[in-house]
This record gives structure tokens, sequence and C-alpha cells, in this order.
């Protein structure tokens, strides 16, 4: 393969690395605020110990966020050095707003959240992982500005073949900017909740007889259930936007041809672009010009407008069609979780499992999202100013593939020793013993430092515990 090839094999290999982390982070903070917020107004301990767990995973995960984020962005100059010659004075500053406002927050915040417990006020702890919270949202605008901006790129002017920024409030918020921000964030709510779901249903199939997990697991739930629905009518909304703005996204999404009225929606399909036809074809008449068009007759234009500037059609048809199906099974799991809270009863295995085996749904929608967006968006590099082909580096094919095959042997390690920590942490918990009465009573909070589970309370209390079970049990004996 030549450069331009492997450049973007690798770039695609970098970026989707890189999301699964923060698509985990972003929301995954805010779940952790929710647990000491109940912390701070109950006083119940369960709380606590849901947010301990919870913020070790958020720290492993956000650590190889960090990292992957800074060999992604290394790219910039070794694989892709027309894109910063041609935009790097609007990508440049966007990139450097979400460092000095997102990552600087995150990081002096962040030790004072994992290390704080016994060292601060619980309001400043509290206080820290707000903070954090709101550096991982900064971190997505700033980014998802950027990015939206390359997709529908407004507020600046070309001067002998460079951009220059002209107006920035156009360029942070571009026509695409508040949907696909929108549909983000609510993407990286969904991937935590189930996440979330997946690990704490894992410790209940485990034997875990605690009340943490059971809390987390409802909570989650109750979040997918409510973001579910928000996401698919934001989706619907980003579609009309990209309708009006990427055209031959859309195009390639639906795989119309042919610029047609009343054009039908595929639900499955196999888009044959040599013979610019769909074979083994499923569809619903019109469906597709009414969702578009809002009109049964609408017209909707095809792939032939665009011809030589369209993108792969089968990557993006696919790709958007695995992201609907993985949201409509969320829909579907976190309905039934719900009901089955509300009405108070139990979760029966088979739907415990189920959630494990969609604890990573969301990398698994998030990703394709992603692909459409991104392969949607070619053959632009910058929609409208600057193709692919033309920021490709021109170091030579064996260099790239060597570098390559190396964050992909480096990317498989890191992943596999990411999911094994997870399932060892998950384990461990289940082992920890920890008393029913520190769950349920409610304990000091506001004003006071944290009282670890471990802590010389804690034990005494435990030691409290154990010496009436054994006076019970003695005089039960003698009964």
């Amino acid at each position: 393969m030549d450069a331009l090839d492997l450049s973007r094999i690798q770039f695609a290999l970098n970026i989707s690395f890189h999301i699964l982390f923060p698509s985990i982070t972003i929301a995954l903070c805010w779940i952790l605020f929710y647990f000491k917020l109940r912390f701070n107004l109950s006083g119940q301990q369960v709380w606590m110990r849901a947010y301990r767990f919870w913020v070790k995973i958020f720290a492993l995960s956000f650590a190889l966020g960090v990292v992957s984020g800074i060999t992604m962005s290394f790219q910039f100059g070794t694989n892709w050095p027309g894109f910063m010659e041609t935009v790097g004075n609007i990508a440049g500053p966007l990139l450097g707003y979400e460092v000095l406002t997102a990552f600087f927050l995150e990081a002096t915040f962040l030790g004072i959240m994992l290390f704080g417990f016994n060292r601060v006020p619980n309001a400043v702890h509290t206080l820290a992982t707000l903070i954090v919270a709101v550096g991982t949202t900064l971190s997505a605008f700033w980014i998802l500005a950027l990015n939206s901006w390359m997709q529908t790129p407004a507020g600046h002017e070309i001067r002998d073949g460079v951009v220059y920024a002209k107006d920035w409030m156009e360029i942070i918020f571009n026509p695409s900017f508040p949907y696909r921000f929108t549909h983000m964030l609510i993407a990286s709510g969904l991937t935590a909740s189930f996440f979330v779901a997946g690990i704490s249903a894992y410790r209940l199939l485990k034997g875990d007889k605690k009340h943490a997990p059971r809390l987390a697991l409802k909570t989650a739930v109750m979040a997918a259930a409510i973001l579910t629905p928000l996401q698919i009518y934001v989706g619907d909304a980003h579609g009309l936007n990209s309708f009006e703005h990427q055209p031959a996204k859309i195009a390639a999404v639906e795989a119309v041809w042919h610029t047609e009225q009343g054009a039908p929606l595929l639900l499955f399909a196999l888009p044959n672009e040599k013979e610019k036809r769909n074979d083994y074809a499923v569809s619903v008449p019109k469906m597709a010009s009414l969702i578009l068009t809002h009109d049964s007759n609408g017209t909707i234009l095809g792939l032939n407008e665009f011809e030589g500037l369209h993108p792969p059609v089968m990557a993006t048809f696919w790709s958007f069609r695995i992201m609907v199906g993985v949201g409509l099974l969320m829909l579907a799991l976190s309905w039934i979780g719900a009901l089955l809270i509300l009405r108070k009863r139990h979760f029966p295995r088979w739907l415990l499992k189920a959630y494990v085996a969609a604890t990573f749904s969301g990398w698994l929608a998030t990703l394709a999202g992603w692909y459409v967006s991104e392969v949607g968006r070619q053959p632009w590099l910058v929609t409208g100013i600057l193709k692919t082909k033309d920021a490709v580096t021109t170091v030579p094919s064996a260099h790239i593939a060597l570098s390559l095959t190396a964050y992909a042997l480096v990317y498989v390690v890191l992943l596999a020793a990411y999911l094994h920590t997870l399932r060892l942490m998950a384990r461990r918990a289940v082992d920890v013993e920890e008393y029913e009465q520190q769950d349920i009573s409610p304990q000091p909070a506001s004003g006071s430092r944290l009282q670890a589970p471990g802590s010389k309370h804690a034990l005494a209390h435990a030691s409290n515990k154990n010496q009436t079970k054994l006076m019970n049990t003695a005089k039960t004996e003698l009964n």
C-alpha cells in the first residue's frame, strides 16, 4: 500500500483506540460526582464505597486516554504535514485551548480526587470531583469544535492557499458543532452507563451480596433509559443537519446512487460501488425521504451528483446501521431494566448476563458513529478546502508500515491489560468483606474528612459488629 493508505489506516487505528477511553471518562466522572452528592446528602457509606471503586477505574481509563491522545497528536506532523501547513492557524489554537482550559483542570484536581479522601475536607473533595468532570466535558468541547469545523468549516478566509481565522465564534460554533457535541456527550453517557451496568452485573453474578454494586447497576440502567431516547432524537437532528450541509455523506449513508424522489429506507443491502447499485436490498418504500425531508416524496441527492467527491459507500452505509442497531439494543435493555426498577423487582440472571455482554456496547456504537463521521467526510480532510491526499506525508511507505505495526502491537497489549485489570478489580471487589450496617447507616459527611472503609473507625465498627453477632449466636444456642 502507498503512504496515503497506510497513513489513513494508522490514524484510524490511533483514533479508534483513543476514543475508547474518553467515551468512558467524560460521563463516568459525572456519575462519580452523582455518587459523591448522594453520599453528602444521605451520609450512607454505600455511596462512598461505590465512588471509591469506580474512581479507580476512572483513573485507569483516564491514563490510557491521555497516553493514546498524545501519540495521536504526533501524527499531525509525521503523517499529515499538509494539514497543519494549510489549516494550522485554526487547528493549533483550538488544540491549545483544550490543553489550557481542560487538561490543566483535570491534571490539577485529579490528584485531589484520587488521593484526597482523608487529606482534605469533604467539600473540597466534592469540588475537585466536579472540576474534573467539567474538565473532561471542556476537553470534548474543544476537540469537537475542531472536528466539526473540519466537517462544516466556517468563519475563515483563504490567502495564498493557507486558511486564516476570520471569526472565532463562527469557527467554534460552526453549523454542525451543536449537534455533534451533544451527540458525543450523550454517546459518552450511554457508553459509561452500560460500562458501569456491565461490571456491576458481573459482580452480582459472581455472588457479590453488597449494596454498592446493586445501587451502581440501578443508577446506570436508569441513566441509560433516559439517555437512549434522547440520543435517538439528537441523532435524527444531527442527520437533518448533515443532509443540509453534507449531502454526499447522507447519500452514502442511505446508498442512494441516483437522485430520486421518494427514496426508500434500506434496512439491508450490499452496496455495489462498481455497478452503482444495491444488491440483496431490503427496504421500506419512501421512508428515507420521509425521515430526511419530512415528505414521503421528498428529493434526496444521489451519489451521481458528487462523482469523484463522495465517500466510500460500503463502510459508511454499514457503520451507520451498526450504530443504529446497537442503539436499539441499548434502548431495549435499559427500558426492561428501568421497568423492573420502577416495579421494585429483582433483575433476573438472564438480564444480568445481558448487561455483562453489553458492557462495551457503547464502544461499538461510538466507533461506528465515528466511522460514519470520518469516512463519510472523504475524500476531504477539511470539507471543500483540503483533500486527504493533498495533506499526506512524503515519508517512505516502509517507515509508515513499521510505525503502524508498532502501534498495533502496543495497543493490543494495552487493551488486553486494561480488560484484564478491569476483571481483576471486579473479582477482588466481590471478595472484599463489608458490613451491612456500614452500607445503610448514615455517617457524617459534610464538613468532615471522609472515613475510608479500612479506617480505624470502620475497623472498630466491624469489631463491635462481630462481637454482637457472637453474643447473639451464643444466646440462641443456650435457648
